[in-house]
């Protein structure tokens, strides 16, 4: 008995000076410094953290190691959802996220061992794309009802005591504990004023995301038990069934589980037994081919989330050069499409490409701004005298006169000066599955 004590408090120790070790500490400060981001209510930025470690980072490991180190409470930021609601993120301090990485870095590898094969959320060498190729391969072999249950406002409502108890079944390192508790309570300021946080893990820290795998993966396990399919990523998980009755069954039975044994809460309006068809997962929506296979394809929202970004980058208005546009659209055409390579949608990239370019010319035209420069720039493009001063000085719209300098401004025009075309993009990068 003695020994395995030793053994646990020697293990216990290894533990919280794998996560103060320089070592790992400088990784830690690494990926904080990559990953830059806002100040937290320290008003310390990612570029000063550099300096500032290198003079208290030693103050700071031992009042860790003594319990006496306090967290600083997070600053309360709220960014815009799809559904034009907000939601609240927290902002730890730099030093902050420095220790939360610290942590990450060590219980990773950990927990990696015991996580679900079929949970893709903030994990190593896993991503949306692997969620939605293993729930199409469940779809197509016949698991095509769906249990689709919506958790409350998960990261807001964590039970910290059922949180914590389920660390400790696999952390017997009393003084991380600690800290990691620390985290959980330091507190939210808002306008100024700081307010408890009795519940929750705030979004936007770095220790969050695995805290909310490791609360989730309880949930994974009994899934498991029971032999059932399903696909989660962090708080969205989708669970399979071949039957509207098994359907009904599950739904009923993991909603109990889900309220009773975490402590968490189902979004009854939410939550849903849907087909294929009829979903919205991770972005992507799926569809029936000809031949009864299911497929994946951008979600209508999804595709309309981003015309609105692009539509936002060429507004006439928006005063910065044409160059800087194309940098800005280009950013946002390669991620979007990137993120959705597998998806069919082929016809929605023509016609977003032909809009996008028609923009780019409506904002060259007014950039020209008055016929004694549309003239010569037409001209010189191609036009004849005649042809030039016809556009120049028509009284067409910008959106009409696009039509016309289509001929001069040409789509390899536009492909010289650096903007790439969402179609060539998709075309080049596009994963059929």
């Amino acid at each position: 008995m003695i020994n395995v004590e030793i053994r646990k408090e020697r293990t216990s120790m290894e533990l919280l000076e794998k996560v103060l070790d320089d070592k790992n500490l400088f990784e830690a400060y690494k990926q904080v410094y990559k990953n830059k981001g806002a100040s937290g209510v320290d008003g310390v930025t990612v570029d000063e953290l550099g300096h500032y470690m290198y003079q208290h980072k030693e103050d700071i490991k031992e009042q860790i190691r003594k319990r006496k180190y306090k967290p600083s409470p997070v600053r309360r930021v709220y960014i815009p959802k799809d559904n034009g609601d907000k939601r609240g993120l927290g902002i730890p301090t730099v030093v902050d996220r420095l220790i939360q990485q610290a942590i990450v870095q060590v219980l990773s590898p950990i927990y990696e061992e015991q996580f679900s094969e079929t949970s893709y959320g903030f994990r190593p060498k896993r991503s949306c794309e692997m969620a939605i190729i293993k729930l199409l391969e469940y779809f197509n072999d016949g698991y095509d009802w769906i249990v689709d249950i919506d958790l409350q406002k998960f990261f807001d409502t964590v039970c910290h005591d059922k949180l914590i108890s389920i660390i400790m079944k696999t952390i017997h390192d009393g003084e991380l504990v600690s800290l990691i508790r620390k985290y959980l309570v330091s507190g939210v300021m808002e306008n100024g004023v700081i307010s408890p946080t009795k519940v929750g893990t705030p979004q936007g820290g770095n220790l969050s995301p695995l805290l909310s795998n490791i609360m989730l993966n309880e949930l994974d396990k009994e899934l498991e038990k029971r032999g059932l399919k399903f696909t989660r990523y962090a708080d969205d998980c989708i669970i399979v069934v071949k039957s509207e009755k098994a359907a009904n069954r599950v739904m009923e039975s993991i909603t109990k589980f889900i309220e009773k044994k975490l402590g968490l809460k189902v979004n009854a309006e939410k939550s849903k037994i849907a087909r294929p068809h009829q979903i919205k997962y991770l972005g992507f929506g799926f569809y029936y081919t000809k031949t009864g296979i299911i497929k994946p394809k951008p979600h209508l929202k999804s595709i309309q989330k981003f015309k609105r970004k692009l539509k936002q980058i060429t507004k006439r208005s928006l005063s910065i050069s044409l160059n800087e546009r194309i940098i800005k659209l280009n950013q946002v055409i390669r991620g979007w499409i990137n993120y959705f390579r597998i998806a069919d949608m082929k016809a929605h990239m023509t016609s977003i490409s032909e809009h996008l370019r028609r923009r780019i010319r409506c904002i060259i035209w007014k950039q020209w701004k008055i016929p004694r420069k549309r003239i010569p720039s037409l001209v010189k493009l191609g036009a004849n005298i005649e042809q030039a001063k016809a556009i120049a000085f028509s009284r067409k719209s910008y959106w009409n006169t696009s039509m016309f300098i289509g001929i001069y401004i040409t789509n390899e025009s536009l492909k010289k000066k650096g903007l790439v075309s969402p179609l060539d993009h998709y075309l080049k990068i596009h994963t059929v599955i």
